[in-house]
């Protein structure tokens, strides 16, 4: 059996910091922690390898549940080496699992995806787990389609969603719908017996949809505040939109893409005064431009992309004259979330991997320094620079 220990680290638990501890790893999975000062004697026995944190954090891996790219690669340009090279970039910056999520496509284009996917599950070297599609569309309001591409925007016809459902299997972990188009909660009803989780995005309902739309097993908000209703007058009467009641039920997660800019600091403050925080997922919904230097890019496949530039740590439309995608990183949300939301350390690394995988209902398996779950560990400082990263206990190799 393969055993490591972390010595001299901060070991970031699911509800503190621990700095009198640490940690050990058996053949890829977490044993438990130890008193620090039981440490030596276990490394005097020679029976495992010790790993010097040097006083940085040791973190759970970060999971993204929706990220459409990075490191140049989309992951709808067709190919396994694009889903690959998308995950890798992620990887270096903290994401030990990901859904790579789909954009609003042709079915040929969607069922490409699915095939490079199942490819791509085959490769452990150097990646991070793969947790399963996020469908991301084509089921979406055109009123709150924001980048996708409206083209390929339709309502829910039972022929193309079990279509759908019968080609993508056991893949699909996540689908985002806009609950108040004509048959969407016979969808929701299809995905949900299947074990698929449902998220509101791209969305024009009002209250009342929203409250029907938990009954067909709606459990989360998509990139909360983007493309999504808000409080609107009905011959004078106001009608609660997505986003207030985002805040109203309590039993919506929402995710946030925390990179200061989709969500000014003030808006996340706000969040997180009046939302629970076991609620909130931190997202990056990055596109290929993640992990590339400024300049310019393309939203979406290849294929079918809208040219974007990136600057000033977003993409933005040709012109200017609005966002036209996030190239945030997971390493750079948890940043965000200490340093504007004034989180602590903590809670925002809980955010970025216990609570996504929660959501996900894989935290028995992944997301937290706790005894049974994957060894997928991060060591980084006091910026959130991360300079290890290990994967069910085996070390990557960072670029």
């Amino acid at each position: 059996m393969a055993h490591l220990l972390f010595t001299n680290a901060r070991i970031i638990l699911p509800d503190a910091i621990a700095d009198d501890q640490a940690l050990v790893v058996t053949d890829g999975m977490i044993e438990g922690c130890i008193p620090a000062d039981q440490a030596s004697a276990i490394e005097a026995a020679g029976t495992v390898r010790s790993i010097d944190c040097k006083g940085q954090y040791l973190s759970p891996g970060f999971i993204d549940t929706h990220c459409h790219g990075g490191g140049g690669a989309d992951f709808m340009d067709g190919k396994v080496e694009d889903i690959l090279t998308a995950a890798r970039a992620h990887l270096k910056h903290g994401t030990t699992g990901i859904c790579p999520t789909t954009l609003t496509c042709s079915d040929g284009e969607l069922y490409t995806f699915f095939d490079a996917y199942r490819q791509a599950k085959e490769v452990a070297a150097d990646m991070p787990h793969l947790l399963g599609i996020h469908l991301e569309g084509p089921y979406f309001s055109p009123a709150q389609a924001g980048a996708q591409p409206p083209a390929y925007l339709v309502h829910p016809k039972k022929a193309h969603y079990q279509e759908i459902l019968e080609k993508g299997g056991a893949d699909i972990a996540k689908w985002s719908i806009a609950p108040e188009l004509p048959g969407a909660f016979a969808l929701a009803d299809a995905a949900a017996a299947r074990g698929i989780l449902l998220s509101i995005g791209h969305s024009d309902a009002t209250f009342p949809v929203v409250q029907e739309a938990l009954r067909h097993g709606f459990t989360q908000l998509t990139h909360f505040y983007s493309g999504m209703s808000t409080i609107t007058r009905v011959r004078g009467m106001r009608v609660l939109g997505v986003i207030e009641c985002g805040y109203l039920f309590d039993e919506l997660d929402v995710e946030i893409i925390a990179d200061g800019i989709h969500l000014p600091p003030e808006l996340l403050q706000l969040i997180v005064k009046c939302k629970d925080h076991d609620k909130i997922c931190l997202v990056t919904d990055s596109m290929r431009g993640a992990d590339m230097p400024d300049g310019p890019s393309l939203l979406g496949s290849l294929a079918n992309g809208v040219p974007v530039i990136i600057q000033g740590g977003i993409a933005n439309m040709p012109d200017f004259t609005s966002f036209a995608g996030s190239i945030a990183t997971t390493d750079r949300l948890v940043r965000t979330m200490v340093q504007k939301a004034h989180l602590p350390l903590w809670e925002a690394v809980r955010m970025a991997s216990f609570n996504p995988a929660r959501f996900l209902k894989i935290d028995d398996r992944f997301g937290s320094i706790q005894p049974g779950r994957a060894a997928d560990l991060l060591v980084f400082d006091e910026d959130v620079q991360i300079s290890s990263v290990y994967v069910s206990g085996v070390e990557v190799t960072l670029p």
